[in-house]
């Protein structure tokens, strides 16, 4: 059985300049498609999927409306065995937030919040393209507090152009003045097919590495005090509030991915739907396949995979499971950049400010 589902939900009412995750603007003929290609994928999976967790991103999942939601979930439910979930998580954008949606979310299972506040600095917020200011965003997680959500997260941004590091030290503050059970702090990366991406290679944007490496350690500066555990890289979280979603993945579970462009590794095939919405959906809705992409996963590709995701977290990866790679991670231990803690590799202070390089050695 797969225990772990992914469903991506493309629509957002806002294109953001540095965002490369496949997204589309909504119209209500496109979303009503999209949700009954969706339920007949599900259903198509049905016999195969005992979720314990299940994940919606996007695009912006919660940019549908009450009536798609309500669609949406109930169809889900009827389609799916959902005894043993422990957690269902949706992005949430702040500017989408209601106290409608959250009650409806909540009552129908959804236990977990991921919201992107990015910063609570407004004029960090207008460079990223933001449609929120951070007064909605206050008001967002007050209105998920109340709704009875006990496991939100709160995502934000370091790296942006312009963001002092006395402006992401006031984010981090006020992150933990929320008190949300889990904070991710990601750095901001340039991908292909942004805005970001193009006037960087135009010199419009200069990244400051050693403000982000500031910024970095400020961030484990402050949340280690406030009770966050640094479990991952980019993500914190109280003891028992690690994403369990996430978790599998950094662990190489299988999991399946429902939606246009959603990715499945599902034994020792990796696949990937279809990155068009109205494709996806004519497809799906006509039995034919839904898949653009498609491979073979051989048991080093995901031996390799794990190890690489394995360095990034707390725990690091053992020396049996890291045998492989002895001799460059000897050398990177010799450059202070990975050091031995219980026969496990785990990086260093210095290593985690170059974890992509330090991953380079298990590709």
């Amino acid at each position: 059985m797969i225990e772990h589902l992914y469903i991506h939900i493309p629509f957002c009412p806002n294109i953001c300049p540095y965002c490369a995750f496949y997204k589309e603007s909504a119209g209500r003929e496109r979303v009503e498609k999209f949700l009954e290609a969706l339920l007949k994928e599900a259903d198509h999976w049905s016999d195969r999927l005992r979720p314990r967790t299940v994940f919606f991103g996007g695009g912006t999942p919660s940019a549908l409306s009450v009536p798609q939601f309500e669609k949406l979930l109930s169809g889900l439910q009827s389609r799916l065995d959902l005894s043993g979930l422990e957690e269902w998580t949706i992005e949430m954008n702040p500017a989408t937030v209601s106290s409608e949606k959250a009650d409806l979310l909540r009552n129908s299972g959804i236990n977990r919040i991921s919201m992107g506040v990015q910063s609570w600095d407004n004029e960090v917020l207008k460079a990223l393209g933001r449609t929120h200011d951070a007064k909605k965003a206050l008001e967002s997680f007050d209105i998920l507090r109340a709704a009875g959500f006990d496991n939100l997260s709160i995502d934000l941004i370091f790296g942006v152009p312009g963001q002092s590091l006395d402006s992401w030290r006031e984010s981090l503050e006020q992150s933990i003045l929320m008190s949300p059970e889990h904070l991710s702090a990601y750095g901001l990366t340039y991908e292909e097919d942004t805005d970001f991406f193009q006037k960087l290679g135009r010199g419009e944007m200069t990244p400051d590495e050693g403000l982000e490496a500031d910024q970095f350690e400020l961030t484990r500066e402050l949340l280690a005090p406030s009770g966050y555990r640094q479990y991952e890289l980019s993500n914190y979280a109280y003891e028992g509030r690690e994403s369990l979603h996430n978790s599998a993945y950094w662990s190489g579970a299988d999991y399946l991915g429902l939606g246009p462009s959603a990715f499945s590794t599902v034994g020792s095939l990796r696949w990937r739907n279809i990155r068009e919405t109205g494709i996806y959906s004519e497809s799906t809705l006509q039995g034919r396949t839904g898949v653009d992409f498609e491979e073979e996963v051989t048991n080093a590709m995901k031996f390799s995979e794990r190890a690489a995701f394995g360095m990034r977290t707390l725990r690091g990866i053992s020396l049996e499971d890291a045998a492989a790679w002895e001799g460059p991670l000897r050398e990177a231990q010799h450059h202070g950049l990975v050091n031995l803690s219980e026969d496990r590799w785990i990086l260093t202070r210095k290593g985690r400010l170059l974890a992509d390089n330090v991953a380079e050695i298990f590709v």
